[in-house]
This record gives C-alpha cells, structure tokens and sequence, in this order.
C-alpha cells in the first residue's frame, strides 16, 4: 500500500524523462526490497514465535511427567487423613446424652463405645491402656462425638456428663492377679471417684460388677438374690472381693446421697477385640487350636461355663442404664458347657489337630457358673440372641486376622504380663 501511494505521488510530481524513468525504478525497486524485507521479518518473528511456543510446551510437559508422581502421593495422603467414620445417628439436643465409659478402650468397652456413638451420643473414653488399646477406638479418633482421654480412674476426674459406664478394671485372672493392689484400688477407690463424679454432676452411674461376685456358687444356676460363696483371701479375691465392695459402694451412695445407680453382674463373654493372651478360656483355646498347640484344660474340665457374644452383653448394658431397675441384674447366657465341651468344639470350628492336655485345677476355680437371666427377661426385656458357633467363628476370623498382622510385622500385640508377682514389688 505505502509502495503503490509513493508511485503515485513521484508520477504525479516528475515529468516524463529518462531520469524520471530512473528515479521512478529505484524508488519502485527499494520499496519492492522494503515490503520483502517486512514480510521476511514477519515470518522469522512468526516462526520464532512458534519456536518458542513449542519449547515451551515441551518444558511444560517434562514438568508434568515429574509432579504428576508427587500430585498422585499428594492426593493418597488425603485420603488416607480423610477419616471415614462408621454411619452415626442424628439425635437432637434433648435426646442427645453425653457419656464417660470408664475402660472404654477395653474389650467391653469398645464395643460399647460402638453402639453408643452410632446411636448419635456423645462418648467420652477414659482408659489408662493397662489392658486397653487405642487401636480399639482409633476408629472414632478425631469425630466430633468423641473424645479419648489418658487417665487412671484410681485419681479423680472432673467432667460434665450425664451418664456413667464404669467398666475400668481388668477382668481376666492373669491380669488381675499380675497386680492384686492395682486391681483392689481401680475397684474401689476408682469406684468412689466415680460415684463422686456421678453425685456432683447427677449422673446415672452402671457399675459392670461380675459373675465372680459369686465366687464358686452353692446355688445353680445363680439368681441375683445368692449372696455367694467367696474366699476372701484367695488368689482371685482382689477381683471378686473388689467387685462385692464397689457394688456395696454404689448402694450406700444411692441410700444416702441419691445417686442413681445400675449394677450389672457379667458372665463370661467373648468376641472380637479380646486380647490374644489374656488368659481367658476362649482366648486360650481359640489361640492354641489357631497355632497347632495343644489345647489346655485346667482340671478335668467338667467344670461348666456359660459363654455370650459381646454384642448381646453390650445390648444389655444400654438396657440397663436406660431403666428404672437399680438392683443387680444377671447379664449373661443361660446355655451351659463344659470345658471340655468347649475346647471340643473350638478345636473343630478352627479345624485344628490339635490334642487337649489336662493339666492341675487352678485355685478357687468355680466349677459351675451358669446365670439365671429371668429378671433381665422380665425387666429389660432382654436375653442373648447370637448362636454360640456364630461368636465363636467371628472370634477365630478377629484372631486369624490378629496373627496374620504379626506374622507380617504389620502389628505385634503387647499384652501386660500374665504372671503374679514375686517379692516385694513398688507400691501404688
């Protein structure tokens, strides 16, 4: 365009001559080169341009091929701080309860914990892992209903809460007898610092008292009205004896101060999340049928056991708290076994060869214990639903599981000591 209106312009301002004919041509000439070299230049930016684009496109890639490793490990992390909780009730604020279960990290407790945390309440765990694990209710860790606290019921507590479960002790004999003075204060000073708490804040306090209360019963099978046969200086008193005094406790603070209480005498009961080496008869069995050895009967094992699935008694515990019943009841299953029954079938259950070896009758043995449930049935409308074989097998799947993480170093269970001490210990 500026080269066709400068040939105007010349043409229109020079005649016609052979100078003007020069002129006209170099000028026509250097203006042809500019436009060339113009569209030249244009191309070279364009192809620079275009150079650089794909370069940078290229740069760009490379970078991608080496965060999209670190973005894909960026995104498990996520997920794997991304707590997944099992599904919980919505309860509004008057139906809403908050709720301390003492040893709630235990056995009993967890499964406790379970229930009342589905069923949209808010749980308060206190445990000093003695015989609780964390790994129980690391489940809830971090959930909005839920708070686990480190603490020894043997000190005192200071909480707001409208309900009680004090399940704190240990409750199988290797592990109340590796510690008798332990057992005795977590049974009844801890009891009083609870029954303290529950009048303070006028908490319901469910005092999970035992069948050994009982001890080696006169009475089959035993109603809440036997007052028991126990020996009071026997290896298992620190257990039985501590139970009879902290229910004795819960009924003189309900007499003179009020407090409402709840006392459930628990038979023997088993299910997940019991401890490998706790000493218990199904743990024991369940454990050697699992790893080949021989499965060990203390006596002849005619002595007779009345075995229940934790749910049942988890079930029976809410119905106890949440009724107008405040003397003693019977939570455990009526249908009775021998031991030697029992190591029967959890040998053929597991499918192992194991042999049975009939080893010396423990001290202060019960040799019957089978409870009569008839007040629980009448009262709270409750009894044991979970066939014994149904337990039992998910009992061995939670213990097969257990042993394949330590075979695999995954986890090792650490369980206290089952062993009574010798000599003179430190005091507590």
């Amino acid at each position: 365009l500026v080269q066709r209106v400068l040939m105007t312009w010349c043409i229109s301002k020079i005649n016609n001559s052979l100078l003007n004919v020069v002129i006209i041509f170099s000028l026509s000439f250097f203006l042809a080169v500019w436009g060339n070299f113009i569209n030249m230049s244009h191309n070279f930016l364009n192809l620079n341009r275009s150079i650089q684009d794909n370069g940078d496109q290229k740069v760009e890639s490379k970078i991608e091929e080496a965060v999209a490793p670190l973005r894909e490990k960026i995104r498990d992390l996520e997920k794997s701080f991304t707590q997944k909780y099992p599904p919980v009730k919505f309860l509004s604020e008057k139906d809403r309860k908050r709720i301390l279960i003492t040893g709630g990290a235990g056995f009993v407790g967890s499964h406790l914990t379970d229930k009342l945390m589905m069923d949209g309440h808010e749980v308060t765990v206190v445990d000093n892992f003695f015989t609780g694990r964390k790994r129980n209710v690391e489940h809830w860790i971090g959930h909005e209903n839920f708070e686990l606290i480190n603490h020894d019921v043997v000190e005192p507590l200071y909480i707001e809460v409208d309900q009680i479960y004090h399940l704190a002790s240990p409750a199988s004999p290797p592990n109340y007898m590796y510690n008798p003075i332990k057992t005795l204060k977590t049974n009844t000073i801890g009891t009083l610092n609870m029954l303290g708490l529950a009048k303070r804040v006028g908490a319901r306090l469910l005092l999970a008292s035992t069948s050994e209360v009982y001890g080696d019963p006169e009475v089959h099978p035993q109603n809440e009205d036997y007052w028991g046969h126990v020996n009071p200086i026997g290896p298992r008193a620190c257990y039985d004896e501590g139970k009879r005094v902290a229910e004795t406790m819960c009924y003189a603070y309900m007499k003179q101060e009020g407090v409402e209480v709840r006392v459930a005498r628990i038979f023997n009961t088993f299910g997940p999340r019991m401890h490998m080496n706790d000493g218990r008869v199904v743990s024991n069995f369940i454990l050697q049928a699992l790893q080949g050895e021989p499965l060990t009967v203390y006596g002849p094992g005619t002595q007779t056991r009345a075995f229940q699935y934790v749910s049942d008694l988890v079930n029976g515990l809410v119905a106890l708290m949440n009724s107008n019943v405040s003397s003693p009841v019977n939570l455990g299953n009526p249908e009775e076994h021998t031991i030697l029954e029992f190591a029967q079938l959890i040998k053929k259950l597991v499918g192992s060869g194991s042999e049975i070896q009939f080893l010396s009758e423990a001290q202060d043995d019960p040799q019957k214990r089978k409870p009569d449930i008839t007040k629980a049935k009448l009262l709270l409308g409750w009894e044991p639903v979970v066939p014994l074989e149904e337990g039992l097998n998910k009992a061995i799947h939670y213990f097969r599981k257990e042993l394949e993480y330590q075979a695999n170093n995954q986890y090792i269970p650490k369980p206290k000591p089952a062993r009574i001490k010798k000599g003179r210990t430190r005091h507590n």
